[in-house]
Order: structure tokens, then C-alpha cells, then sequence
């Protein structure tokens, strides 16, 4: 166990409560000690010259990166992609897993599960085999399928109180049952690669369902006369929504306009990363689907996007200077929200006493400079 003490100094620090300026934290061991603003307490201390210092980032929808793949039955590769996002700033993420065919996801399912019990990763999200053929996106449409009690029991365990969340698409025969069935499970529900007009959305939610897997992207598009997903999910207080902020899945506009109308607290950044990311241009694998990489963007061969190449501090940075949003409201989206999201409130997600001290330094240009992962440099 790490027992060290380090008191960070002359930082701008982004709390639940304000940002502290100049602010300090005091780290003893894993877990934030103190907080402060002003002088810092006597004791070891390390100055970041009036850097961003905000709580570690929070991924709840991410398939893989530095080459390897959380689909792959190889510890080796969801720990190279786990360690890659780490030293971006991800310090707390959910392994995605893609459509496919029922006993190789319990497979999947099972391997991951075991990362989960150790604390690799703090769980895992099924994004399918219940979607729309219609916009499956990367998702190989042969091992779509409607939802049963019995598929979804096996996944739940399978996955031995790994799993939580699950994507599903909110027409299919057995959908509603199915939100039900996860959510009394204690798995999130949530509404993504559909075709669903606003009342079947609506009736998903009211089984249930709190998040929307990715806005706009997969799913039917906002219509003035049939608002459909997009317009249903965005404008029901009950349901977070995720942006992938790429400025390649949405335009910055869209981004700004959707995390606006959402609200601070309602609003999550995704990376929806694949293998790919930090390992370059060339051809991969998401499931059983080919993806080519060019310039950064990963596409199906009909040039469908298939996933992103995009970490975290990214996103964040995008967030802030593309979007026009504050540096709190990205710390909202990437940190406090999805922590709150899994219950994990008052452990990750925020800069407070007693939790774990997961912490990314962030320059004037919200360049990432350091990452601690309960309280070890992993940057």
C-alpha cells in the first residue's frame, strides 16, 4: 500500500463546490486527505504553477486502445488498453463489449469479469446483441436479436455482478421486459443503436432506462414533426446522455447544443474508443467487423464511423475549447457525472477528503502533464 503523503500546491482546483485558486491537496497514502484553498499545509509538496488539477476521468463506454481489445479473450490486451487510457487521464473505466452471437459474449462476459473482481476495470457494458438492424452501425448485424429473460440471465451471470450497463434498442419485441429485468438485476438500461420513434423511447424510460448510448449517433435523427430518440432522450430529466466530443461524430455546435439543454449534470463524455486508438492508422477488428483507421478516424468499408481513436483529455479539451463550455462543466462530463452514474460517488469522480486519489494535472491549454491513480504516478 502507497503511504506516502504529497501535498499538491498552486493549483487551480476543480471541486464539486468551486474551483480553488490557488488551491491545494493534500494526499495521504490512496485517498485525498485535505483540501484547500490558500497556504497548504507543512509537508512534502509539489507546486503546479497555477495548473488545472481536476478528479480522474470516468469512461463508461470505451472497447479497447494501445492495440488491444477488451473483445479479445487475452488479459494481455484489455490490460494494455486499461493502461493506455490510464495514462490519458482515464483512471476509472466499464469495458464495452459489441454485438455478438450469445455464447462467445458469455465468454467475453466471463474473462472480463475477472479483471473486474481484481480492479482493472470497474465493470462492464454490453453495447448489444439487442439493437436495430436498422442502425447497427459497426455491429455485425448477423448476431442482432430481440431480448429474452433467459439470454439476458445468462449475460447477468456470466459476468457475476460485473456487468453494468447494457444498451438495447427500445422496439424490439421484449424490450420493455428486458429494461425491467436489468435494472431489478441493478444493471443500467440504456437506449442506443435504434430506429425507435419518441413513444417507444418513452415507454423504455419509463421501465427504467437512464442513459442514452452515444446521442445522435445510431440512432434515427431528430425530426421537427417525430422527435424520436435524440429529441426523447435529451429532453427527459431522468436519462444522462453520452457525447462522443471527437468533433468527428458531432459538430462542436451539436455537442454544445446538446450538453446545454441537458444540463451540467446530466451530460457524459465517451470515447467510444476501439483498438486502434494511440496504435495509428492501418486495419483492426471491432468483433467481427473489419475497421479501417485513416488520419485518426475508424470506418467500416460503406465509410460508416466504427468507434473513435479519442482519450479522455481529448475530449475534455474539446469540450472546452471547441464546445465553449467551462472547465467545471467538462469536469462534470468526464468525472463527476458517470462516477455518480455507477454509485460511485465520494470515491471517484470528485476532489474531496476521503477519496480515492485519482487526480490529472491539466496545463493552461488542458495539455494532460500528470496522472495519479490512487496516488501513484502512472504519467
Amino acid at each position: 500500500m502507497n503511504t506516502a503523503e504529497l501535498i499538491l500546491t498552486g493549483a487551480r482546483v476543480v471541486t464539486t463546490r468551486g474551483v480553488l485558486d490557488p488551491g491545494w491537496v493534500r494526499v495521504t497514502g490512496d485517498e485525498i486527505a485535505e483540501v484547500g484553498v490558500g497556504t497548504p499545509p507543512a509537508g512534502p509538496a509539489r507546486d503546479l504553477d497555477g495548473h488545472w488539477l481536476v478528479p480522474g476521468f470516468v469512461d463508461i463506454h470505451c472497447h479497447g486502445g494501445g492495440g488491444g481489445s477488451f473483445t479479445a479473450l487475452e488479459p494481455a490486451q484489455a490490460r494494455a488498453a486499461a493502461d493506455f487510457h490510464r495514462a490519458h487521464g482515464t483512471t476509472t473505466m466499464l469495458a464495452s463489449l459489441v454485438s455478438a452471437p450469445l455464447p462467445e459474449l458469455v465468454k467475453q462476459v466471463g474473462a472480463l469479469a475477472d479483471l473486474v473482481g481484481e480492479g482493472l476495470l470497474a465493470g462492464i457494458h454490453l453495447e448489444g446483441p439487442f439493437l436495430s438492424h436498422a442502425r447497427c452501425g459497426a455491429h455485425d448485424p448477423d448476431a442482432l436479436r430481440s431480448p429474452d429473460p433467459e439470454s439476458i440471465g445468462q449475460l447477468i451471470e456470466a459476468g457475476r455482478g460485473a456487468i453494468r450497463m447494457l444498451t438495447l434498442a427500445p422496439e424490439l419485441p421484449g424490450s420493455r421486459d428486458a429494461v425491467r429485468q436489468l435494472t431489478e438485476a441493478g444493471v443500467i438500461a440504456a437506449v442506443g443503436h435504434t430506429d425507435a420513434v419518441a413513444d417507444q423511447v418513452s415507454a423504455a424510460v419509463e421501465a427504467g432506462a437512464t442513459v442514452a448510448t452515444h446521442l445522435f449517433n445510431g440512432m434515427r435523427g431528430l425530426h421537427h414533426r417525430e422527435p424520436g430518440p435524440v429529441g426523447e432522450l435529451l429532453d427527459d430529466e431522468r436519462v444522462s446522455v453520452e457525447l462522443i466530443c471527437d468533433l468527428v461524430h458531432l459538430h462542436p455546435t451539436v455537442a454544445r447544443l446538446a450538453a446545454e439543454h441537458a444540463g451540467i449534470d446530466r451530460t457524459l463524455l465517451v470515447t467510444d474508443a476501439i483498438s486502434a486508438t494511440g496504435a495509428g492508422d492501418g486495419t483492426y477488428e471491432l468483433g467481427a467487423l473489419p475497421v479501417t483507421v485513416s488520419d485518426g478516424e475508424p470506418r467500416l468499408s460503406d465509410g460508416s464511423l466504427a468507434g473513435s481513436t479519442l482519450t479522455m483529455d481529448v475530449a475534455f479539451a474539446n469540450l472546452v475549447r471547441s464546445c465553449g463550455l467551462s472547465v467545471p462543466a467538462a469536469v462534470a462530463a468526464t468525472a463527476t457525472n458517470p462516477a455518480r452514474l455507477l454509485g460511485l460517488s465520494g470515491r471517484v469522480g470528485s476532489i474531496s477528503p476521503g477519496a480515492t486519489a485519482d487526480l490529472v494535472v491539466l496545463d493552461q491549454n488542458l495539455t494532460l502533464r500528470t496522472v495519479l491513480r490512487a496516488g501513484t504516478s502512472t504519467r
